[in-house]
């Protein structure tokens, strides 16, 4: 389906699909998760040799260029086959170089986006607050103050993926009290070698290879030159990269469903019961046609918040309408999946309880969708909930 790509973006998507079955075949992917808490350097680097940290960082720093839609295709074709593994691409391209492109100085983009774009350094992103969830407004304990020409952080975050291999944390704390929520807090790039920062890995149910982390900042000092934007703006400043995170989560999410659907697909051609292949029957062929459809509902949604942010225009509700349909979605396929291979779908060999593991995150993070359809629903005009 074109769905409105041009040629150019056809060819990409063509590309990486290549690239991903030749290099991390889904049985790949299944290996690499099975050695639980490794962070799979192989694929970062083999990342970076294909040049896809620099998708979306300019050309003048070293990155590939392409614009929002061909994230979107990134990320989907990635996923099609990782799964929850698309992370590792995603984090650092969200939490640093989309942040630093759109609100770093001059300097912090032309230190930080070229080692972005050749894999040199990885950044995780520390918003969440352990009490806090999406209340970030209202919950934010962590705070900064100014000392000199330093910050001093003390505070702690919790589920910070990649944190334990990152150089940076794009960390949020409250650092102007007694101003309007809004305008209290600050962006940091807290180098994660910094003494007084310390981490506690969070296993999780999926995407194994990429731990999540609780931080601890006890007297962090970080420079004023790793203030990130304008004091004070930081809420501001966030919500464009959480605007850019969720049409990432609608894309990986997409490719989970196009996953599933491959491997339904397959199965339903090549498992024979009563003398004929399952997909000949009637209630498999409906369980596919739903993974397709849905398939396609998600990727529209998805391709539709990509092109108002190309475009400059808000996109914020359609990221999330996006992030809340995607992933209800991969979670549906994923467990018809599981539904059409049987037994089958239910062991540690196949990849459908992979996909159901990885998929379900994402309709809790990177906020629950129950928050989404609140924040939708404050967009038509009904009153505030939260």
């Amino acid at each position: 389906m074109k769905l409105g790509y041009d040629d150019h973006h056809l060819a990409f998507r063509g590309f990486v699909r290549e690239w991903t079955d030749k290099n991390y075949p889904k049985s790949r992917a299944r290996e690499l998760e099975a050695a639980e808490g490794v962070f799979p350097d192989q694929l970062w680097d083999d990342m970076a040799h294909a040049g896809f940290h620099g998708i979306g960082i300019d050309e003048r720093f070293g990155g590939q260029g392409g614009d929002t839609l061909t994230q979107v295709i990134l990320g989907q074709e990635l996923a099609r086959n990782l799964g929850g593994l698309v992370g590792i691409w995603g984090t650092p391209s969200f939490a640093g170089a989309k942040s630093i492109t759109a609100h770093g100085s001059r300097e912090q983009q032309a230190e930080l986006l070229p080692r972005i774009a050749s894999g040199e350094i990885k950044f995780s992103i520390a918003v969440t607050e352990p009490d806090g969830g999406t209340d970030l407004l209202g919950a934010m304990k962590t705070r900064a103050v100014h000392e000199g020409d330093e910050w001093v952080i003390n505070g702690q975050k919790v589920w910070s993926t990649g944190a334990h291999v990152a150089d940076y944390l794009l960390l949020l704390a409250r650092t102007h009290p007694d101003a309007k929520p809004t305008q209290s807090m600050t962006l940091f790039m807290v180098p994660t070698s910094t003494s007084g920062l310390s981490m506690r890995p969070l296993p999780k149910l999926g995407m194994r290879a990429y731990s999540s982390n609780e931080v601890f900042l006890d007297g962090v000092r970080v420079p004023e030159e790793l203030v990130l934007g304008e004091p004070g703006l930081g809420w501001k400043h966030i919500l464009s990269t959480l605007n850019n995170e969720r049409t990432l989560v609608a894309a990986f999410s997409t490719g989970i469903i196009e996953g599933v659907l491959d491997e339904a697909v397959r199965y339903a051609l090549g498992r024979r019961a009563f003398g004929k292949p399952i997909g000949q029957f009637q209630a498999v062929q409906h369980y596919i046609a739903d993974i397709a459809t849905w398939r396609t509902e998600a990727e529209l949604l998805t391709t539709n918040a990509a092109r108002l942010d190309m475009s400059g225009q808000p996109c914020g509700v359609e990221a999330t309408m996006a992030k809340m349909v995607a992933s209800d979605r991969a979670c549906q396929a994923a467990d018809l999946g599981i539904q059409i291979l049987g037994g089958m779908g239910y062991s540690m060999e196949t990849e459908m309880q992979r996909f159901w593991r990885d998929a379900r995150i994402y309709r809790i993070a990177p906020i629950t969708n129950e928050m989404a359809k609140n924040m939708i629903g404050e967009s038509l005009g009904l009153p505030r909930s939260f």
